[in-house]
């Protein structure tokens, strides 16, 4: 059998367009996601008060609502038809660029609001840097992007796989670096109840090592005077033992009276405990709560509370160890904050 023959080398020419193509494929994926992303609040928040999550990558609250509105949907249509048509005249390349270098001072704003509440100890961060300090390093090179003419030398069927596979990372890595910023960042303050979320409670009545967290976090803030009332919500136990009777028990031996202690019986998944969280404060006259639980479960939970007219302010569970199955933990809370945020009723 003859050796069979050495493929063709590539032009040297033709392989130097194609890595300049190639170049521009993350910029173009970034564009795309952040302009459907923000489309996509601008409009759900036409049908369903509360579904906005633009605030996840960038909060326009320094300016009024209408603007950060207009500036919003005006990037987000650059944006998307950058993504998808990158050549662009002299116009519409430079309307582009001023609406991504607006985007680029807001996110150094948040960068800096950040670091003036660490300051000020109005919150507490686990992580020296914020969100916001990698958003505006993604725009900035996204900015750069758009001066350059891009050379559509790859190959259409190669270039959308690329395209496909940098959204894949993004629809994971987000929710990701919700749950690492914000979840790991501890917004205590002044309110009038404490609400812990539920977790396992285990078959002998006690309570499982996340539940212990969460409790013995909620009771500290209790004993710290940062509410005067209680909130155990959680679900059926492993065992005969109800969630919220094991959290009661462990919360009374950490010297929290029962007199400053409500069940949320009925707290069977994080939906059912934020609905019920209304329910449960107007009778008691109370507006703000803290809420409680694993730093990778909050960012769900404040969106949940969003979308209820809920005033929360989260605080992560203090955990006295790494907890066991933690990369099942963040796989299953990346698809379970996607379906929260895709469900509109």
């Amino acid at each position: 059998m003859p050796p069979s023959a050495d493929p063709m080398p590539k032009n040297p020419a033709a392989a130097e367009r194609e890595k300049r193509g190639s170049a521009f494929v993350p910029a173009r994926a970034l564009a795309a996601w952040l302009g459907a992303f923000s489309l996509l609040n601008i409009l759900g928040e036409r049908f369903v008060p509360g579904f906005d999550a633009t605030v996840w990558w960038i909060d326009f609250r320094p300016l009024p609502a209408a603007a950060g509105t207009a500036i919003l949907l005006a990037a987000a249509v650059v944006l998307l038809a950058y993504a998808f048509r990158p050549r662009m005249g002299a116009l519409r390349r430079g309307l582009t660029r001023a609406l991504i270098a607006a985007l680029l001072l807001v996110s150094v704003w948040n960068t800096v609001d950040f670091y003036l509440l660490l300051s000020r100890g109005s919150v507490y961060a686990a992580l020296p840097a914020p969100l916001s300090i990698f958003v505006a390093a993604a725009l900035g090179g996204l900015f750069r992007a758009t001066g350059r003419t891009p050379v559509q030398a790859m190959a259409l069927r190669r270039r959308w796989r690329a395209l496909a596979a940098l959204a894949a990372v993004l629809a994971v890595g987000f929710p990701l670096a919700q749950m690492f910023f914000f979840g790991k960042t501890d917004y205590r303050r002044p309110a009038d109840a404490i609400v812990v979320f539920g977790a396992r409670a285990e078959p002998d009545g006690t309570c499982s090592e996340a539940l212990a967290d969460r409790v013995r976090t909620g009771c500290r803030l209790y004993h710290e005077g940062y509410a005067a009332r209680l909130i155990l919500s959680g679900g059926p136990g492993a065992g005969a033992v109800h969630e919220t009777e094991a959290m009661k028990r462990f919360a009374m031996d950490l010297g929290v009276p029962a007199g400053a202690i409500v069940l949320d019986p009925y707290g069977v998944n994080t939906r059912a405990t934020c609905e019920n969280t209304p329910r449960i404060l107007d009778p008691l006259g109370a507006r703000r709560i803290l809420a409680v639980s694993t730093w990778y479960h909050l960012p769900r939970i404040k969106m949940t509370y969003q979308r209820i007219g809920v005033e929360a302010y989260t605080v992560p569970a203090e955990q006295n160890g790494d907890l066991a199955g933690m990369p099942w933990y963040l796989t299953r809370e990346v698809a379970a904050l996607w379906a929260y945020y895709l469900r509109v009723f």
